[in-house]
């Protein structure tokens, strides 16, 4: 009897003891599930939160100089604190975004598409890392009212100094609002000195480069500049490829493209249009190519003027090829001051369709901007230029050749040239030729520049060579 109670205990005990584990068991199971469905529904909601957060803040504080994330080659302005309203000043947020972008390899400074930022006159200066590149998408408006701009940033507007390897490239409008430039341009002497104690004689080019090797412009428009729109000074290497230059044929002096002490010059596939020269090539240029340009209005493509205040110029080794000018002033223009000295050496003029073009073809040795300029025996010489097929209609007279009495033009090459009257015409059929020698080949139209250019002769040829000036 005591043994059968004694079993019974013990049977009660392992049952406990069956029971009480299996309830430990399942208790820490239900423990660990609720625990991972909890880590699992926080980390959802993180996640959602996170991405809630990432919509709706700021941008991060940029920081300027060299303390910027070096593993980021892509520079927004807006990160720098721009606004893109077009009121607002966003100099400093573009000048800070180059600073950041200028000590990075390969890095891209973004002006992006459907903004309008207000740009004041800037230095951009390198020399910066290879490969930089301007994406411009958007549209850079320079101020608009005259009396803004600092005396002392009256010479250009967006000045890049020292750059090299440098690409400005987009869709975007660089727009120099200069109308208000122009307006003043264009009043009569009375009004201009009544307000000559409030408006500066000089004018602001719209985008400069100067000391610059190797840059390529492409794809952009330069709009509405106070002076000129795109100019280089003593740079190499230059690429313009794809670009739009418009301004309304009454701004005076804006030309489309300027270049000065510049070599190595490639400008194609572009559409410029001014109240000046197309592209004016000044003195120190040589290797420049230019080809498949649409010019007009404007006062078309021009070597000079040179020898300004008997200054030494010199030019060499032009290709202009494959053009259209369109109700232009001039076609193919060589202009040079009296009094200067140097040589224009190697200037070929080709495949130039010309249409409602006052003079289509002109060499003028006694250019002068002004109403007197006073007569001078030293001259610019002028040598083995080339004009080949140009074909079209002329408003004014077909050919211009005005050399210099002291020093004779030479090696001046007359082919296949084809131009007639534009309907209306009112002007001369015969063109002045004067002290220009080299050679022609039919087809001659109008007859009579057959006898533009005279066969040279050995005393000639001694003349124009003793009065060449060194260039090399």
């Amino acid at each position: 009897m005591k043994q059968s109670k004694i079993s019974s205990t013990l049977v009660v005990l392992v049952i406990f003891l069956v029971l009480f584990t299996t309830f430990s068991i399942l208790s820490v199971e239900a423990r660990k599930n609720h625990s991972e469905k909890s880590k699992i529904h926080n980390q959802k909601k993180e996640k959602k939160n996170n991405g809630s957060h990432s919509n709706n803040s700021p941008a991060p504080a940029p920081v300027y100089g060299g303390g910027h994330q070096t593993h980021s080659t892509s520079f927004n302005i807006f990160s720098f604190g721009a606004k893109g309203d077009g009121a607002c000043d966003d100099s400093k947020a573009l000048l800070g975004a180059w600073k950041a972008a200028c000590s990075v390899p390969g890095a891209t400074l973004q002006i992006p598409s459907g903004f309008k930022f207000l740009i004041n006159s800037i230095n951009l200066q390198g020399p910066c890392m290879p490969r930089l590149t301007l994406q411009i998408d958007g549209t850079l408006l320079a101020p608009p009212r005259i009396g803004s701009w600092p005396k002392s940033s009256l010479f250009q507007w967006l000045n890049f100094k020292w750059v090299q390897n440098f690409i400005i490239q987009g869709s975007g409008t660089v727009d120099g609002q200069g109308s208000n430039w122009w307006k003043y341009s264009q009043t009569d002497c009375s009004k201009q000195n009544k307000q000559t104690k409030t408006i500066p004689s000089m004018k602001p080019t719209a985008m400069r480069f100067y000391s610059s090797n190797n840059v390529t412009v492409r794809g952009i428009k330069i709009i509405n500049s106070p002076l000129c729109h795109l100019k280089f000074d003593d740079s190499q290497g230059v690429k313009i490829n794809n670009i739009t230059i418009l301004a309304p044929e009454n701004s005076l002096n804006t030309d489309g493209i300027h270049l000065q002490n510049t070599k190595d010059v490639e400008i194609v596939h572009s559409s410029i249009g001014s109240g000046d020269d197309c592209v004016s090539i000044q003195t120190g240029c040589s290797n420049i190519y230019i080809q498949h340009i649409n010019c007009g209005p404007g006062h078309g493509i021009s070597v000079g003027g040179l020898g300004k205040d008997k200054s030494v110029a010199c030019v060499s080794d032009i290709i202009i090829d494959n053009i259209f000018m369109e109700n232009t002033h001039y076609g193919a223009r060589i202009k040079t001051w009296q009094g200067g000295l140097g040589l224009v050496h190697n200037v070929s003029f080709s495949n130039i369709h010309v249409s409602n073009v006052k003079v289509p073809i002109m060499i003028d040795q006694y250019y002068c901007d002004k109403g007197f300029c006073k007569n001078q025996t030293r001259a610019v010489a002028i040598s083995g230029v080339k004009f080949d097929q140009i074909i079209g209609t002329y408003a004014t007279k077909p050919i211009h050749l005005a050399c210099s009495n002291s020093i004779p033009c030479t090696n001046i090459d007359l082919f296949n040239i084809q131009l007639k009257p534009s309907t209306g015409f009112s002007g001369l059929q015969k063109g002045l030729c004067w002290n220009s020698y080299g050679k022609s080949e039919a087809p001659l139209a109008p007859s009579s520049m057959d006898y533009c250019v005279r066969k040279e002769s050995d005393f000639v040829r001694r003349i124009s060579r003793s009065h060449e000036f060194s260039c090399q």
